[in-house]
């Protein structure tokens, strides 16, 4: 067991490593090639000589060749340094840091919106399969995973925000409150809008999957045994059903994680929601090195970590794996 442990700890360690390397090169490449001057979104509209912009060039380390640039920057990051954003001024640790927080809040709280609504609607499908209610709640799943999620933000807002005026426009906190004025119900309400709106990028394959893995478990034999000595729809799914779809249904919510570090990203955006995705969409558009490939670094690892708990889960809930990793 625990040679097999070691075994798998060091193919996953590798397989990361090789990630964040491969993913830092073409960041950093994809970056050097965009047409964005950082020299010029750093002074904005503001307008310096010649010698100025050589001296922020060099404060910056802009004036060194990009394979100079990158080789200095994986000296730092190998010593713990990732650099200073040229967005924020601030370091890339930092900024990650703070704006890490207010976007974990929002995945979190968006990544259990999918799973539960998800999971209760496949269920209800999957129990009225064929009927109407099945139709319309495929129907509605479709058109959830057809619709752009900075679209469904607008609309959001629109409807919720400007027409009815139950939520805020945007933003974390009220605008005309200082931070230690902020309250908890405060920064809730702020979250509701943005959170349901990220939160529809998972609920489609949730529901979609978890209908089919119970209809499939509903025609098996021992389902039909089970009806067969009079026990109800309702017992049969609380007793067998729901723990034959919850290992594939907890596989595929932790496997989301990365589609709904993608779409925060977008919902951040669309809200103004000052979170990490915010923060790499103005790290983009000011050519912001250091912060963009922390930002890159610091998603492979988020995503990678999702993943990786999504097997280890496997592995604990279902039996079959761990006996097989035990021969």
């Amino acid at each position: 067991m625990y040679k097999v442990f070691a075994r798998y700890f060091s193919s996953t360690l590798l397989r990361m490593l090789t990630l964040l390397v491969a993913v830092s090169l073409i960041s950093f490449t994809l970056i050097v090639l965009s047409p964005i001057d950082p020299i010029d979104a750093y002074l904005g509209d503001a307008s310096v000589s010649e010698e100025q912009r050589v001296n922020i060039a060099e404060y910056w380390g802009l004036n060194k060749s990009p394979v100079e640039r990158y080789g200095i920057w994986i000296g730092h990051v190998l010593q713990g340094d990732m650099g200073d954003s040229i967005t924020y001024r601030q370091p890339v640790a930092k900024v990650i840091g703070e704006r890490f927080r207010a976007s974990l809040a929002l995945m979190g709280v968006a990544w259990v919106l999918s799973g539960v609504l998800g999971f209760i609607l496949g269920i209800i499908a999957a129990v009225n399969k064929d009927k109407w209610l099945d139709r319309f709640i495929k129907s509605f799943c479709m058109i959830l995973a057809s619709t752009p999620l900075f679209w469904m933000g607008l609309l959001f807002l629109m409807v919720f925000a400007i027409y009815l005026q139950w939520f805020p426009l945007g933003l974390a906190a009220p605008i005309d409150k200082l931070a230690h004025e902020v309250t908890l119900g405060d920064k809730i309400y702020h979250l509701i809008l943005p959170a349901v709106t990220l939160s529809i990028t998972g609920v489609a394959g949730v529901a979609l999957h978890t209908r089919q893995k119970l209809i499939d478990v509903l025609k098996s034999e021992y389902i039909l045994f089970a009806k067969a000595r009079g026990e109800k729809t309702r017992e049969i799914i609380w007793r067998h059903g729901l723990r034959n779809i919850a290992l594939p249904g907890i596989t595929l919510q932790f496997a989301s994680v990365s589609e709904l570090f993608g779409g925060s990203v977008l919902a951040e955006k669309v809200f103004s929601y000052p979170g990490l995705g915010n923060a790499a969409t103005h790290a983009g558009l000011k050519g912001d090195v250091p912060l963009l490939l922390g930002i890159a670094l610091f998603s492979v690892l988020f995503v990678f970590t999702g993943n990786l708990m999504a097997n280890v889960i496997y592995g604990i809930v279902d039996p079959q794996i761990r006996e097989g990793g035990r021969s």
